[in-house]
């Protein structure tokens, strides 16, 4: 049995965390802590913690689970680079999980994104457009950031020298380098992305969209699941599914 601490549980993922945990035969929730609560007062009670709180939480949280030892889950987006320094640097300590998308359909579009990305060569120009509900707080999304860093590694490329965010004006013939990001926002939307590859003749798209949920919440129990038996390391959904 494996003891889970969600954290950020009053909020849409970590309801939906709770709710889909009692499925999980092999796991059992055993601390939830929101904004106020104190994560030393429960961390002893799980093996793992599940992190969906706040961007601006996850350093000390992931310090507090690098102390007690405790294996760790992140689902939180929005990340400095230096806060995302001062995260990753407990994964010598502990084994962590640190991905933008817990589903297991989006995982698989990171690898057609990159397969796609090699087929197609240099020749195609690259855009991606996400769309979420009105209240998500940061832009683009973390899973259009991940697409828009497969692109960039693919063709060698610095992926914050070439992104063209939106565009607007006489901005002149686009450039062959670019990556396109376009963000949507509005109603209830859960997520949808698309990677376009737009050559002379023809066009190929890459979607995924979700309609619950549910998806990055079992992702994330899944990954909870298989991080508490791996070594000290930081791993990804990739690692989790076997698509390395």
């Amino acid at each position: 049995m494996t003891n889970v601490i969600i954290t950020g549980s009053k909020g849409q993922m970590g309801r939906m965390l709770a709710a889909c945990a009692p499925r999980h035969s092999e796991l059992r929730v055993t601390g939830q802590i929101d904004q106020g609560d104190d994560l030393r007062q429960v961390i002893e009670s799980g093996d793992v913690v599940v992190d969906f709180s706040f961007h601006t939480a996850t350093p000390a949280i992931a310090a507090l689970c690098a102390e007690h030892k405790k294996a760790l889950v992140i689902g939180t987006t929005g990340h400095s680079k230096e806060d995302q320094t001062l995260i990753t640097q407990h994964s010598s300590r502990i084994p962590m999980v640190l991905s933008s998308n817990f589903s297991t359909g989006v995982n698989a579009l990171f690898w057609l994104t990159r397969k796609a990305a090699e087929i197609l060569g240099p020749g195609f120009d690259l855009e991606i457009v996400e769309m979420h509900h009105r209240l998500k707080r940061d832009a683009p999304s973390g899973t259009a950031r991940t697409l828009a860093g497969i692109l960039a590694q693919v063709r060698r490329q610095q992926v914050e020298q070439v992104l063209r965010h939106g565009r607007a004006g006489i901005v002149g013939p686009r450039m062959a380098e670019e990556i396109g990001m376009h963000s949507l926002r509005g109603g209830d939307v859960v997520g949808d992305h698309t990677v376009i590859f737009a050559g002379l003749g023809e066009r190929v798209e890459l979607t995924h969209k979700a309609s619950s949920r549910e998806t990055f919440a079992n992702g994330a129990l899944r990954a909870a699941q298989w991080v508490v038996r791996q070594p000290p390391g930081l791993y990804d959904m990739q690692d989790v599914l076997g698509l390395r």
